[in-house]
């Protein structure tokens, strides 16, 4: 499936011409106004937003505000396009939380490697948290909006880590928030579903918990809400690619030497 791409300008030949460019690689979306592109946003899992600047209703400086203010969507990269060069105008679009700024006209290899860009690096964003034990959650935000967020989920999951029928179901009714659009958000930002990323989450205190020593094995594995160790050894392999027992001594081991080495 190719990745959702939302295009915002009022002028029928650029969006003609954005979509000949870019519809081989990913999956195009139109608009031709701000409070347009919001309805798509609305209705749409979008993964990337090209808008023009000059456009009626709503222009592309209040779109970007709005997006990036809306919690829902606010982890989407935005690409402004426009004729005005000025400094000035930049500097605009990028406090308004733009993640780049095009001048019109424009190349089209240039367009290409930006959207490439920005997408590749949130994926690996995602993987560096993903395969990293003590990597925070907050680390995959690309907006102050969302690290709030993050950090909002990420206390209610440590808060409530022993319950081992934690889910999305629980953490939707935690933060106040609507089962559908707690998933959608965790899954956009992510690429997890809230499933994954509780477990996740439990396996990232478990490495904090070996790491300081104090616990065997199946004391942690209680500690993070598993009822059978064998399954705590077993995800914790999968996910970091190595046994708890692996994890534990090479972070002591390496402590040791650095102690030994002071």
């Amino acid at each position: 499936m190719l990745p959702p791409i939302l295009l915002v300008d009022d002028e029928e030949d650029i969006l003609e011409y954005l979509t000949l460019i870019l519809s081989k690689k990913y999956s195009i979306l139109t608009a031709d106004n701000g409070q347009e592109a919001l309805q798509i946003l609305n209705k749409e899992a979008v993964h990337l937003v090209i808008s023009d600047v000059m456009m009626p209703e709503m222009n592309g400086f209040e779109l970007c505000k709005t997006i990036k203010s809306n919690l829902e969507y606010c982890h989407i990269p935005i690409i402004l396009l426009t004729a005005k060069n000025t400094i000035q105008s930049k500097v605009d679009g990028l406090e308004l939380g733009a993640d780049a700024y095009i001048e019109k006209p424009f190349s089209k290899e240039h367009l290409q490697a930006q959207i490439a860009s920005l997408l590749s690096n949130r994926n690996m964003i995602r993987e560096y948290f993903a395969s990293s034990p003590l990597v925070h959650l907050k680390s995959i935000a690309h907006s102050k909006t969302d690290e709030r967020f993050l950090e909002t989920l990420h206390e209610i999951i440590y808060k409530n880590i022993e319950d081992v029928d934690l889910d999305v179901e629980k953490l939707a009714k935690i933060m106040n928030m609507s089962r559908p659009t707690l998933f959608r958000k965790i899954k956009a930002i992510s690429n997890m579903t809230p499933y994954e990323l509780i477990t996740l989450t439990r396996l990232k205190k478990a490495a904090e918990l070996l790491i300081d020593g104090q616990y065997k094995i199946y004391e942690v594995s209680d500690m993070i809400g598993y009822h059978h160790q064998s399954n705590f050894t077993r995800d914790f392999h999968k996910q970091f690619k190595m046994t708890p027992t692996e994890y534990m001594n090479s972070k002591l081991s390496g402590r040791s030497l650095k102690s030994k080495a002071e």
